[in-house]
């Protein structure tokens, strides 16, 4: 299992709220910099035990030493919740990951777009009237978003935030993928892709988070 030292990481939040620039980093006015309180070892596995599966190790730990949700990349990281005796995570978009299919393996290593291949969108020129066009293009609309938001596509992802727009970032939990994070751009007809590094490597929890952590202490230290 990887784990990740986190235990610099809510020193470092607290001393970037201090700033007074703190509020210019995007998206804090959503979490305003607050991380909520970590799991116990029995919170996380009665979640994992719910889940059918173990979480990848850097999001564990964080989960276990950091905490269970709050500041984090964009709008915030989602929080774990038990909702009465079930737990869930709370957030726009959260409502995404199948938590019955975390299990099943994400399949997927290289970028894909489940609309790619649809007909192209109707032609209103090739109508007689606005009244035909509109109806071949509700049609059209109903097809690309039964094949497009299908959600056997996003099987053994566990959303974590989102960016406004309804473009949302998920952890792989099962799959040749498991640990990364993935951009699902779906909204902005883009299909999933992996989030990547500076150098072109897959974007691990642990370095999507301390990245973003990166970002923003030297936004604040540029407008102080």
């Amino acid at each position: 299992m990887v784990i990740f030292d986190w235990s610099a990481t809510r020193s470092r939040i607290a001393r970037i709220a201090a700033q007074a620039s703190s509020g210019r980093v995007f998206g804090a006015s959503s979490h305003e910099w607050k991380v909520e309180s970590p799991l116990s070892s029995e919170d996380l596995a009665e979640l994992e035990a719910q889940l059918g599966v173990e979480l990848p190790g850097e999001y564990r730990s964080f989960l276990l030493y950091c905490g269970r949700g709050g500041a984090g990349p964009a709008y915030g990281l989602f929080p774990a919740r038990r909702m009465g005796r079930r737990w869930e995570w709370e957030g726009d978009g959260a409502d995404l990951t199948d938590l019955d299919q975390l299990s099943t393996p994400f399949e997927h290593v290289e970028a894909f777009n489940p609309a790619d291949g649809l007909p192209e969108p109707p032609d209103e020129e090739a109508y007689d009237s606005e009244d035909a066009f509109n109806a071949a293009e509700d049609v059209y609309w109903e097809q690309h978003d039964r094949v497009a938001y299908a959600p056997e596509h996003s099987v053994g992802l566990l959303y974590l935030s989102h960016l406004g727009c309804a473009l949302r970032e998920a952890l792989v939990i099962s799959g040749p993928a498991r640990g990364t994070m993935w951009a699902d751009d779906t909204a902005d007809d883009g299909g999933f892709r992996p989030l990547l590094d500076e150098d072109g490597t897959p974007l691990t929890f642990a370095r999507w988070y301390q990245r973003w952590l990166d970002l923003a202490e030297a936004q604040v230290a540029a407008g102080s």
